[in-house]
């Protein structure tokens, strides 16, 4: 089976500078960078009294680790808003979190190098494990600010609602 049902000639896996994340239906601005998608399914062993010496393996459970977005400092404070609903501090006793909205789906959209969506992932029930407001500063540097928020989250799955996208053809007239 080729790799690209729609645009057989193409040869190239899709890259990972095109992409945009999602929450609450609006796209967050200046994302540079997304930790990878990864699960683990534990291994359970065990061995009946009367096996040879064998164990059987069999499913436990599976976790989704974290996932990381990086960006730009800017005036943009959705980043910060988010984080604060765990942690509101100032707040009135008993008032420090949000509990009703500090979970949000969020999406994953890759584009193709022409600009159009070719997969999209949504992960579940994510909240902010920790928030990095503000890098280390140092006045010897030739950096970019960068914040961070690291999301914990309940799984994610692809979205098969996106398929291949039909690569545009930019021939010249003749």
């Amino acid at each position: 089976m080729p790799q690209f049902s729609v645009n057989a000639t193409r040869l190239d896996p899709y890259k990972n500078f095109k992409f945009r994340v999602k929450w609450d239906g609006r796209y967050v601005a200046g994302v540079s960078k997304v930790g990878a998608l990864k699960r683990t399914t534990e291994i359970v062993e065990h061995r009946n009294g009367g096996d040879q010496s064998t164990s059987h393996k069999s499913v436990g459970r599976t976790k989704f680790e974290a996932i990381t977005l990086e960006r730009g400092v800017t005036h943009d404070i959705e980043f910060e808003r988010w984080a604060n609903k765990l942690w509101n501090y100032g707040a009135a006793e008993g008032m420090e979190m949000a509990l009703s909205l500090f979970r949000k789906d969020i999406m994953i959209e890759v584009y193709n190098e022409a600009g159009q969506l070719a997969l999209r992932y949504k992960v579940y029930r994510c909240w902010v494990s920790e928030y990095q407001a503000l890098p280390d500063l140092d006045a010897n540097a030739n950096a970019v600010a960068i914040q961070s928020l690291k999301l914990e989250n309940e799984g994610w799955e692809r979205d098969y609602d996106v398929t291949e996208p039909a690569e545009p053809d930019f021939n010249e007239p003749p």
